[in-house]
């Protein structure tokens, strides 16, 4: 086995902590207020219903993703739109922080960060799809 870099275990670090915070997201859509209640939320703000089923089934699949470590990069992109809808749609007009009623925007702004973050690490270290970096040429004048 060798030797993880500290910027490997960041990036696996980051990639567990947004999978469970998307699969725990979407398990509240799905268990706790239904796909139904959902989507009648979704209606309630003016966005389609069905809309409400694309969302936890993109919380799903990016959380499995980041969890097991495989397109990692394309999951966190993926869930951008998301996070800015849930900033633009939901939680814009109460204010910066989260603990205001409705919950304000500041988690949804730092979770579309991280998600940026974590596109740019990459999967990280123990990852299904982990590729190693292609070797790169020095060229010294």
């Amino acid at each position: 086995m060798s030797q993880k870099t500290n910027p490997e275990l960041a990036a696996t670090a980051l990639r567990i902590a947004l999978a469970v915070m998307l699969l725990a997201h979407a398990s509240l859509k799905l268990f706790v207020f239904t796909p139904a209640g959902t989507a009648g939320f979704f209606a309630s703000i003016g966005l389609p219903g069905s809309l409400a089923h694309a969302v936890i089934a993109m919380e799903l699949a990016a959380g499995i993703a980041l969890l097991v470590g495989v397109y990692s990069r394309i999951a966190s992109v993926a869930m951008v739109p998301v996070m800015i809808g849930t900033i633009v749609f939901v939680h814009g007009a109460n204010g910066w922080a989260f603990g205001n009623e409705g919950g304000g925007w500041e988690y949804p702004a730092f979770l579309t960060v991280a998600l940026l973050v974590q596109a740019l690490l990459g999967d990280g270290a123990y990852a299904l799809g982990r590729q190693r970096e292609p070797q790169r040429a020095v060229v010294t004048a």
